[in-house]
């Protein structure tokens, strides 16, 4: 039976849980359950804090997790992202006081406090950088005014915790992070992993995409195609009215508002927007 990690907590539980539900497998009802088995499916599921997943993973506990690319790099667990989720995003940046003019240059033999000192160190010994990474475990905006450190890396999403904190970003994002499926470095895909996988890839692209039909005079239906190519070719069928056509075809759905717009401006009429709850591409 596959064995499969799942965030027990933190802000990647509910989006992983959900995701699995609509991927067709059975979740926990009672978050105090720490296994559920899913008989049909052939699936054990392990509920775990998202820190260990990975360490789980890399030993070959347990086949697959999900977890966050970052929490991955942090661990140097043996293990290898398999597929991005598309959810959980977040942003791992440097901070240094306000109106100091850090630089990435001057990371250089100072303190850093962050609550990933895998990844931070990782990532400074990439660049050739020589610091003193100082690792704590939570409220790492006050390093500084405290004194523990010159600077920081965190998680930064508006950035306002950090104003109030009296710093300021400077450099590149250190990492792009989500929540990814994992599975252990090198080892084969077994059948229901990849099977996993393919559920999970057709939710998040059903979640990325939506459906959009509308109808067009065949003038301008070359045109239109353009507007709307699809993933492999738009679907065209008669309509009983001769000059007009049906066209039917994958979208974006950040780009659904202005393909409308450049559809009716072009003559297409009865455009309708249809949520995708699941593919196979």
């Amino acid at each position: 039976m596959l064995r499969i990690a799942v965030p027990n907590k933190g802000s990647l539980a509910e989006s992983s849980i959900a995701i699995l539900k609509e991927a067709g497998y059975r979740q926990r009802t009672d978050s105090r359950d720490l296994v559920l088995t899913d008989s049909a499916n052939g699936v054990e599921f392990y509920y775990l804090r998202p820190r260990d997943i990975a360490i789980y993973v890399g030993s070959g506990e347990l086949e697959a997790g999900i977890t966050g690319r970052d929490l991955l790099i942090d661990s140097a667990a043996k293990a290898e992202e398999v597929l991005a989720l598309d959810f959980g995003g977040s942003t791992f940046r440097f901070a240094g006081p306000a109106g100091s003019s850090m630089s990435f240059s001057s990371i250089a033999g100072k303190r850093v406090a962050t609550a990933y000192p895998g990844l931070v160190e990782s990532y400074l010994a990439g660049k050739g950088i020589s610091a003193h990474v100082v690792r704590l475990d939570g409220a790492v905006e006050s390093s500084v005014r405290l004194g523990v450190a010159d600077l920081i890396a965190d998680v930064v999403s508006t950035g306002n915790t950090l104003r109030q904190a009296g710093l300021e970003v400077f450099g590149d994002p250190i990492l792009t992070s989500e929540a990814i499926l994992i599975k252990r470095d090198g080892a084969d895909v077994p059948p229901g992993l990849d099977i996993l996988i393919r559920r999970l890839q057709g939710v998040v692209t059903a979640r990325q995409y939506v459906l959009l039909d509308y109808d067009v005079p065949k003038v301008s239906v070359t045109q239109a195609c353009a507007i709307t190519p699809g993933l492999e070719s738009p679907t065209i069928s008669p309509l009983q009215k001769d000059d007009w056509v049906a066209v039917r075809a994958m979208v974006l759905r950040t780009e659904t508002n202005r393909l409308m717009d450049e559809l009716w401006a072009l003559g297409a009429r009865g455009i309708l927007v249809t949520d995708i709850h699941a593919c196979r591409l």
